[in-house]
């Protein structure tokens, strides 16, 4: 079979063979070539040494040595050099206690996670797959290779990665396979929280984010998400639902773009809802303040796994208003912008319709004729060029000094009424009008003020 690589990973690979070494690419560039993908990045295996490798080349980072990765630069991009290895004993659950270098492809193939990810290639040779890895693409099976359960003792992040494989090429996972997963789902505990974070962004964002299902059934979200089985636990017996509170969560994902913030706000946009349950006199189950609740667990949780401080901001920003239902007039969803915060826009009409489309019909149209029309006048306010944000107020605090206020929180206090006045009255946005509006509050002395932001 013929595969096209890249000129500059044929010059590497030929680099390596004209001075007496073997050399391929290898891993999931080679699977994504099958598959007809645009590879991210290309890995290139070797019977050549680190040392050997460096000597060939001009420009070379020492990126992993220690395990026998050379990064070779060419024309401003890195290309990942790493010689046939034999793991030693795995002591930590991620990392061989050792690395023997060998000279046989077979034996480095061997050591690899996936029979998709243990095939090489070069021009020379064509295809290497000694672990009918070319079969399992074709029949769309997530295989380990060899015994899984050796696989997912030696690296335990293996096992969601196996289910963020199944997710991105829609594939099913092999028997065996999967029953490892569930038998040893409990050691994923020995990873790092910076790792788990990375293939739950994958699976999230790929084209069957409701493969959530399986992290679940499995038992690996009950080591490092708990609260999401929570959710899978919590029936909802509500006129409006029709589903859990987790499996609407998973009709969700596929409603919003696959982008990391958007995803991970309907993965917990409902995490509340298990704390704050209630079940009426008629047997209806209500969940008051649960997007509050879900606010602050949505953090805790983004925190807990790593996630920087601006996603954990958005995310915790859309989780508390994804239920906010302004009346459908310019004031209201005025306040409710100013409310909001101008950050939530436009995204938040994508996460409330996503909302409403895994719940029951019962009242399905009205709600998103609701959505519409608070998207509609929210953008009939942009093009007014309404006051939503202070930013945008006529006057600044440059312009309240100048009054004669001292340097200070009246000056602060001051600009939120003006502001608040332009919320409720838009045409009142003009520095002839709020100006002297200014100085009538200073020589009463009647400015409120500030209430502290959430």
């Amino acid at each position: 079979m013929k595969m096209l690589l890249p000129d500059d990973v044929k010059n590497i690979i030929k680099t390596l063979q004209n001075n007496g070494h073997e050399a391929y690419a290898v891993g999931g560039c080679v699977r994504d070539l099958y598959l007809g993908k645009t590879p991210a990045d290309w890995d290139i295996t070797t019977s050549a040494s680190p040392n050997q490798v460096k000597a060939l080349f001009d420009h070379t980072i020492d990126t992993g040595i220690e395990h026998g990765t050379v990064t070779v630069m060419l024309k401003g991009c890195g290309y990942e050099v790493t010689t046939y290895r034999i793991d030693g004993e795995y002591v930590d659950g991620r990392h061989p206690k050792q690395v023997v270098f060998t000279s046989m492809l077979s034996e480095d193939l061997r050591r690899r996670d996936f029979t998709i990810n243990a095939m090489a290639y070069n021009d020379t040779e064509g295809l290497v797959d000694l672990f009918q890895g070319q079969k399992d693409l074709e029949e769309k099976i997530i295989r380990c290779v060899g015994d899984p359960r050796e696989r997912f003792s030696e690296d335990a992040l293996r096992m969601l990665r196996a289910l963020r494989f199944s997710a991105q090429l829609d594939f099913e996972i092999e028997e065996n396979t999967y029953e490892a997963i569930c038998q040893l789902a409990p050691t994923i505990e020995k990873v790092s929280k910076e790792r788990i974070m990375v293939e739950l962004n994958k699976l999230l964002v790929s084209d069957h984010p409701e493969r959530m299902r399986q992290v679940y059934e499995t038992g690996l979200t009950k080591v490092f998400l708990p609260e999401f089985d929570e959710m899978m636990h919590t029936p909802q017996h509500n006129k409006h639902h029709c589903y859990s509170v987790g499996e609407h969560t998973l009709h969700t994902l596929s409603h919003v773009a696959p982008e990391k913030i958007l995803r991970l706000t309907m993965l917990l946009h409902d995490i509340g809802k298990p704390a704050t349950k209630t079940t009426d006199e008629q047997g209806q189950d209500h969940f008051y303040r649960h997007q509050e609740v879900g606010a602050e667990m949505a953090a805790t949780i983004l925190r807990r796994l790593k996630y920087d401080n601006d996603t954990i901001a958005t995310v915790k920003r859309f989780v508390r208003y994804h239920d906010e239902r302004p009346d459908t007039n310019e004031r209201a969803v005025r306040r409710a912008v100013v409310r909001m915060g101008v950050s939530c826009f436009p995204d938040i009409f994508q996460i409330k319709r996503a909302d409403v489309l895994a719940q029951s019909d019962y009242m399905r149209r009205e709600k998103l004729e609701k959505i519409d029309g608070f998207e509609k006048i929210y953008y009939e306010i942009l093009a007014k060029n309404q006051c939503v944000q202070k930013k945008d107020l006529a006057v600044t605090g440059r312009d309240i000094l100048a009054l004669g206020v001292p340097q200070g929180s009246q000056v602060g206090d001051l600009l939120e009424v003006l502001f608040q006045t332009v919320v409720e009255n838009p045409e009142k946005n003009q520095k002839e009008i709020l100006l002297p509006m200014a100085e009538k509050l200073l020589l009463t002395g009647e400015i409120p003020q500030r209430k502290t932001k959430e």
